[in-house]
């Protein structure tokens, strides 16, 4: 089964907010971490992207940090962007929602002229980001008392 969507850069504030939803439905609701700490100061900064069913329904979103911010979190290397808070509804996974989300991202990462895009992926999804190019590396990691590790595509 597929579900017709699309995934667009949330511009608006109610795709921003739709964006906010899903977040809190995975993150806060579905795996426990701690409302404090899933919504942060990156927020107002991010490129945000919306996956959203064609009667409104949003099914899935992430977010791309570049620049300074960005460097903070991938080891000081402005031309290297980070991919974070990818977040897809439980009845949309398995429909290619999450992949269309991390091309738009890099796509994102792309026109701004990034060269890389690091993320930290909990490790169970560790082989849904290789199969689209990302490589670990480092030890892992936790991050809100869930295991994680760092990867790295080249754009």
């Amino acid at each position: 089964m597929s579900l017709p969507y699309e995934v667009r850069v949330a511009e608006d504030p109610a795709d921003r907010e739709a964006c906010f939803v899903v977040r809190k439905e995975v993150f806060v609701v579905e795996q426990g971490v701690p409302q404090d700490i899933e919504y942060d100061e990156y927020d107002a900064l991010a490129v945000h992207v919306l996956a959203v069913r064609e009667d409104g329904v949003p099914l899935g979103t992430g977010r791309l940090l570049y620049g300074a911010e960005a460097a903070a979190k991938t080891g000081g290397d402005p031309a290297v962007g980070s991919l974070g808070r990818l977040a897809v509804t439980g009845d949309a996974r398995g429909l290619g929602v999450g992949a269309a989300l991390v091309r738009a991202i890099e796509d994102a990462a792309r026109a701004r002229g990034l060269s890389a895009v690091d993320l930290h992926a909990q490790s169970h999804a560790l082989g849904f980001y290789e199969r689209l190019g990302y490589e670990a590396y480092g030890p892992e990691f936790p991050d809100a008392g869930i295991p994680h590790r760092a990867m790295r595509r080249a754009l």
